[in-house]
């Protein structure tokens, strides 16, 4: 198998900066924002961008992961954050790649059940071969791919092997 290296950890971690700025821009009058990683490696992209959005604002930035049923017809999720605690709050669902776009259609409808202020979006890697309609706002790199093509993401917790390659 070819493995073609795309983005190297120092690379991973400047698009990671920017998108921790862009969500400080877009959110720097509020209290709190919740961050949604979808398990397991949307959810590690989270806990990066609470530490960098940590050192840079005094937001609070919570982080929680969200579990997606991808076979229900009801869009069922579980999340350890009870939604009552939504209200009236940000939430930045994110996940590390964006390719169909069904993870995070399927977040979106879930987070829309709660009253929430405001619901945005954000992927390491948007491959844009989008079946659904959703939008990311927050974006590291735009990767143009072919359908057969798959893109891995690499997020150790202790950084040292952080990679992104096309395969």
């Amino acid at each position: 198998m070819k493995r073609e290296l795309i983005l190297d950890k120092n690379q991973i971690q400047q698009k990671i900066n920017r998108i921790a700025f862009q969500i400080l821009e877009d959110n720097f009058e509020e209290k709190e924002v919740i961050i949604a990683g979808v398990w397991a490696r949307g959810y590690r992209f989270a806990i990066r961008l609470q530490s960098v959005l940590q050192k840079i604002c005094e937001i609070k930035i919570t982080v929680s992961s969200i579990l997606l049923d991808k076979e229900s017809i009801n869009y069922d999720a579980s999340t350890d954050i009870k939604l009552i605690n939504l209200d009236n709050k940000v939430v930045i669902l994110v996940d590390d790649v964006l390719s169909s776009g069904r993870n995070l259609a399927l977040g979106s409808a879930f987070f829309l059940k709660s009253p929430i202020k405001k619901l945005r979006t954000s992927v390491l890697i948007n491959r844009s071969h989008k079946l659904f309609p959703i939008a990311t706002d927050f974006v590291g790199l735009e990767l143009s791919t072919v359908l057969k093509e798959h893109v891995q993401v690499i997020l150790n917790e202790n950084n040292e092997k952080d990679a992104v390659y096309l395969i």
